[in-house]
C-alpha cells in the first residue's frame, strides 16, 4: 500500500470515528445507543418499515437488530407487528413516545455533525461527496 492511501484510510477512519463518539454522546443524553438512534431516524423519516428495511438502511448486520428492536419496543419507541401479506416479516413503526424523542435527539444531532463539516466550505463538501461517491461506485450520474 502506498503511503497516500493509507493516509486517506486513516483519515476517513478517524474523521467517522470521531463523529460517531461526537453524535454518541447526544444518543447517550437522551438514553439511546448508536444503534438505536439509527433505527428510529430511519423509522422517523422513511415511516413504517419492516425489519430487513431497516438493516439495509442503517447499513447493520441481522444478528443486532433483534435485540434493537426488542429495546426500543420495550421502551415504549416503536412498535412491531406481522406483516398481514407476509407472515415472515415484521414491520416496524414509530410510536409518538418514539416522534417525540426524535424530535428533540435529531435536530442536535444534524447540528452536531453539520457543525462537525463546517471545517469544509461548500466546494470542499461537494468534492468530498463526489469522492465519496466514486468510490462507493456512484459516480454515475444517480442521485440518492
Amino acid at each position: 500500500m502506498k503511503k497516500s492511501e493509507l493516509k486517506i484510510f486513516i483519515g476517513m477512519s478517524r474523521a467517522l470515528n470521531e463523529i460517531n463518539r461526537a453524535t454518541g454522546k447526544i444518543h447517550k443524553k437522551y438514553g439511546l445507543t448508536n444503534a438505536q438512534f439509527a433505527v428510529l431516524e430511519a423509522l422517523y423519516h422513511k415511516g413504517d418499515l419492516s425489519i430487513g428495511e431497516v438493516q439495509e438502511k442503517i447499513l447493520s448486520t441481522s444478528g443486532t437488530i433483534p435485540v434493537i428492536v426488542k429495546n426500543l419496543e420495550n421502551e415504549g419507541l416503536l412498535t412491531r407487528n406481522q406483516d398481514q401479506s407476509d407472515k415472515r416479516k415484521f414491520i416496524l413503526h414509530i410510536t409518538e413516545k418514539g416522534i417525540s424523542l426524535m424530535d428533540r435527539v435529531y435536530p442536535e444531532n444534524e447540528k452536531m455533525i453539520i457543525d462537525m463539516m463546517s471545517v469544509w466550505n461548500d466546494e470542499e463538501q461537494l468534492n468530498l461527496i463526489n469522492y465519496m461517491r466514486k468510490f462507493g461506485g456512484l459516480d454515475n450520474g444517480k442521485k440518492d
